[in-house]
């Protein structure tokens, strides 16, 4: 077994999982970057071949339970053990709730909670066998606020929030820690990869039009956004810190709008979302 450390990275083809990969593998982590399509993976390697970095890309879809067990039990008999899991799959659902299927709201936990979910259990008695590691799960500034036309997006990072939280109290007797990372809007392909709620794309929708307003909006924020480079480097200094925090706000939009929470009674900071959204 080796002494160095090995970690997991989730949605890792693209945007913040990519970026995290790369930043553990050249800071001298065994990284296990992982995704549903193995051929969207060749950048990240073409990448790790030039800079020689110990970086391997394996298949994981985290809404399909033996594909989850699959790769964590390949990666275990690979590199002997399991330190950092960060669990970054997700995507985004708008729509309002009238217009939204089931299937489509239930598409949308599956990946951004329930696959969580599978991919933790998987590592954890690698990580208690060992008594030692960190789960790091990607939320949002969603998980702490609400925005319109967005609510099974917030409903999953919600989930995402409490049930971190609760699992770090289970979590800390076997020296195993758990850190919430709350990005605000990041230039990624997020927008693009963004799903939208079939009737809301329909004119006929009563929605549509503040729908379209919304679409423009999160556009906007995206261009804007923090590079993911940025939410790179707080895992990896979160990781690498004897004490984390429980939670880290990535981000100056995500910062004002963590801070005007606090601040603001709700009938003030709803006022406020709404002219962000305008």
């Amino acid at each position: 077994m080796t002494n160095q450390k090995v970690a997991i990275v989730t949605g890792s083809s693209s945007g913040i999982g990519y970026e995290t990969a790369l930043v553990l593998a050249r800071n001298g982590f065994r990284t296990y970057a992982t995704m549903r399509n193995l051929e969207k993976g060749k950048a990240i390697l073409d990448v790790a071949k030039r800079e020689k970095l110990e970086l391997h890309t394996i298949k994981l879809d985290v809404t399909d339970e033996k594909s989850v067990n699959d790769a964590i039990k390949t990666i275990k008999s690979d590199a002997g053990r399991i330190d950092v899991l960060v669990n970054n799959a997700g995507y985004g659902l708008t729509g309002s709730l009238e217009d939204l299927s089931m299937s489509e709201i239930k598409a949308q936990y599956e990946t951004n909670v329930f696959g969580l979910i599978r991919v933790t259990q998987a590592v954890l008695p690698t990580m208690r066998e060992q008594k030692s590691g960190i789960i790091v799960n990607i939320s949002s500034i969603g998980g702490k606020m609400a925005m319109p036309l967005s609510s099974p997006y917030i409903g999953t990072k919600f989930a995402v929030e409490g049930l971190s939280e609760s699992i770090a109290y289970d979590l800390e007797p076997f020296g195993i820690k758990v850190v919430i990372i709350e990005p605000g809007a990041i230039k990624t392909n997020f927008d693009t990869g963004m799903v939208v709620a079939q009737k809301n794309q329909n004119p006929s929708s009563p929605y549509y039009q503040n729908m379209q307003k919304l679409q423009n909006s999160l556009n906007s924020f995206v261009k804007n956004g923090t590079p993911p480079t940025k939410v790179a480097e707080v895992i990896l200094n979160a990781i690498t810190t004897p004490n984390p925090n429980l939670r880290y706000t990535v981000g100056d939009d995500a910062a004002l709008l963590a801070q005007k929470r606090k601040e603001l009674p709700d009938s003030e900071f709803h006022k406020l979302v709404l002219e962000f959204f305008k």
